[in-house]
């Protein structure tokens, strides 16, 4: 019997010590937080080469010369291979917060991390769990011997109501007393309108002439018109320069009259630093409540993180299109961010405001990752209405046109195709009307639009003008001499016109699209020539209809040719893209992408770099071509349903000069940094 009661107490101190190592609460992601990222920070790491990066970083970290700057970015106390968790969550309309969590492998170094890389001199507040500091008034450090929280706080004050009443303070599940922090935001509210106003700058001659030759860029555009205020502008800046101050103004009679019953008024002496200082004083006193606010939400936090244990709880719903393979993982759900951000007030105003809140509930997902040659991301989006993304799925699911895509020809710069199912379009648009939370309050209403409008339109009909496939090709960047007139002043300011020309680039493109009713858009074209005002910029030769061109014209597209043939509508700079071309190595790849995929697109950089090169004038923007050119991949895309979301992945192809496609990133950073440096003056 003993044997059994002593098994028994074993098992009971067993079970009871497994409690207490589990009574620890879990730390929670909040589930109305806007935006989550999970960092994966084992496999960025081995992609990084610290011997490049610490010296970009350390540039960007330098403090005065009095304090040292951070050399050794690869080791500032943070475990290097542990997940980094990012989200943005808000507590109520009033505050909102920006949270990092990150496992600690040298407590002590990370401390000294933050006091080298910090601009003023940290105050430790020590608590239970944990020690904090502040960085600045809304971001705030905590950590202890095993993890480290950075929180940053943005606090915006409601006019309508005091933060600290009952309702706000249950919803941000702040448990505090009021005493402690005795702050009364209506009378800063008070406070601040009555204490708020611009303070007044030195005058600065310098910055007065720079404004004014940037506003005679601006009146040069319509020099006739202001010829004059030119004039006047220019001889401001030669006075400017010379005597540090605007000429004086003559004075009108009404002035000389204000000015003598001003004179003839009792005048109190005017004390400036005084009123300056009062006025410091009250917006210190502002800021100070206002930082207590955001310090006790920053506590409340801390308490929290430090609270619950190691392990992070991510929402299934959030992490639901997660590869765990990615380097980065980033959640977004835009309904919120409409919900809580400076749409919400705007969209209150209206009654039928819930519907636009509709459109934009969904979940967006992007697993993020660096190859070695290439940049991939990948888009998941799915509204948080099944019914809704079912119909949004099926726009998605159109038939494919191979005619359209054999318009690629080899030379092209770059194409975006689309596939969709333009009948299914009326399906998606009555759906999120029916789904919307204005169907509770009006649902008759609703759905007397809606049937209403099923009746007016005929969507078969609709449908067919364009059932929704169609392709923009842009096949090259040719070079055009224009003139334009351009106005040299002389020393006294008298303006001379000046015919001058220059080199543009002029793209030469093709759009087109799928039709089941070419009848149509003939008529339309057709309407293009008969009538009196429109026939004097169309004409029509056999089944082509064309702009005129005016040899006066000097915009980027002074040519355009329009026709309808075999189901198709084309419009192009071009008679000579209407011919399909032989295809071959690239062009024929973009063309089985374009065939196959709902939405695709692609685009050859270096092309495109090689077309603008006549837009480049000046000696820096040549340098930004030459770096451009030299650090410019291809980008391409492609969308598709996949399960209940629509997927859509970019690639970016980088350049082999660079290890991998994230340190791409920061060399690419760095040759910009280099390039915008200005110039050492030459000693002799």
């Amino acid at each position: 019997m003993k044997t059994v009661l002593h098994q028994f107490q074993i098992l009971y101190f067993l079970l009871l010590g497994f409690f207490f190592a589990n009574s620890q609460s879990k730390n929670e992601i909040p589930k109305n937080a806007f935006f989550y990222m999970e960092i994966n920070s084992k496999q960025l790491n081995e992609k990084v080469n610290w011997n490049k990066l610490n010296p970009i970083l350390q540039d960007l970290n330098e403090n005065n010369q009095e304090k040292p700057t951070w050399k050794d970015f690869s080791n500032i106390g943070i475990q290097n291979d542990a997940k980094q968790y990012h989200y943005f969550s808000s507590f109520n309309d009033s505050v909102k917060a920006y949270t990092a969590h990150f496992i600690l492998q040298d407590s002590k170094k990370f401390l000294e991390f933050i006091n080298v890389s910090a601009k003023k001199e940290l105050e430790v507040t020590k608590k239970d769990k944990y020690s904090y500091v502040n960085l600045n008034d809304e971001t705030f450090v905590a950590w202890n011997d095993k993890r480290a929280v950075i929180t940053g706080v943005s606090y915006t004050k409601n006019s309508s109501q005091t933060i600290w009443s009952k309702d706000i303070i249950d919803s941000a599940e702040v448990d505090f007393k009021l005493d402690s922090i005795a702050v009364n935001v209506d009378s800063i509210a008070t406070t601040l309108d009555s204490a708020y106003t611009e303070v007044e700058k030195p005058f600065n001659y310098k910055e007065e002439i720079k404004y004014l030759k940037e506003e005679i860029k601006y009146q040069k555009e319509d020099i006739k018109e202001h010829n004059a205020k030119i004039v006047r502008l220019q001889k401001d800046i030669k006075y400017l320069e010379k005597h540090h101050q605007y000429p004086p103004k003559p004075k009108t009679e009404e002035a000389v009259e204000s000015e003598e019953v001003a004179s003839a008024k009792p005048t109190e002496e005017y004390d400036e630093e005084a009123e300056d200082l009062a006025y410091k004083k009250e917006m210190d006193s502002i800021k100070a409540e206002d930082f207590k606010i955001i310090k006790a939400f920053a506590e409340r936090e801390f308490d929290k993180h430090f609270d619950a244990n190691f392990e992070i709880e991510v929402p299934k719903e959030m992490v639901a299109f997660q590869d765990p393979k990615s380097d980065i993982f980033i959640y977004t759900n835009y309904g919120e961010v409409f919900k809580n951000g400076p749409y919400k007030k705007l969209l209150s105003l209206y009654s039928y405001g819930s519907l636009l809140d509709n459109l934009y509930n969904s979940n967006s997902t992007y697993n993020v990752y660096f190859e070695k040659n290439k940049l991939r991301f990948v888009n998941n989006y799915q509204h948080r209405n099944k019914e809704a993304q079912k119909n949004i799925s099926a726009v998605y699911q159109g038939k494919k046109n191979k005619k359209l895509m054999s318009l690629i020809p080899d030379k092209s710069i770059g194409y975006y195709a689309i596939n969709v199912d333009g009948y299914k379009y009326f399906d998606m648009l009555y759906s999120l009307f029916e789904s919307s939370n204005d169907n509770e309050k009006y649902q008759k209403e609703i759905g007397l639009i809606i049937e209403t409008v099923k009746i007016v339109l005929d969507e078969k009909a609709i449908s067919k003008i364009a059932p929704g496939s169609g392709i923009f090709v842009l096949n090259e960047l040719n070079t055009k001499k224009v003139e334009y007139t351009d106005y040299e002043f002389d020393e006294n300011f008298n303006s001379k016109e000046i015919r001058k020309t220059k080199d543009i680039a002029v793209p030469d493109f093709t759009f087109a699209f799928a039709t089941d009713n070419d009848d149509y858009w003939k008529r339309i074209f057709d309407v293009l020539t008969s009538n009196k005002e429109l026939a004097q910029k169309f004409g029509k030769n056999g089944e082509i209809y064309y702009l005129k061109k005016d040899p006066k014209n000097s915009s980027y597209v002074d040519q355009m040719f329009f026709t309808v043939k075999d189901g198709i509508v084309y419009l192009t700079t071009s008679l000579a893209n209407l011919a399909p071309e032989k295809q071959s190595g690239i062009s024929e790849k973009w063309a089985k992408e374009a065939s196959k995929n709902s939405q695709s697109g692609s685009f050859n950089m270096q092309r495109l770099m090689n077309g603008l090169e006549k837009e480049f004038k000046t000696l820096p923007e040549q340098k930004a071509l030459n770096l451009f050119r030299k650090n410019a991949g291809d980008f391409d895309f492609k969308t598709n349903v996949k399960g209940e979301s629509i997927e859509t992945e970019f690639n970016y192809t980088t350049p082999n000069s660079s290890e991998n496609s994230l340190m791409y990133f920061f060399d690419l950073c760095n040759d910009l940094i280099k390039i915008m440096e200005p110039a050492k003056p030459t000693s002799f």
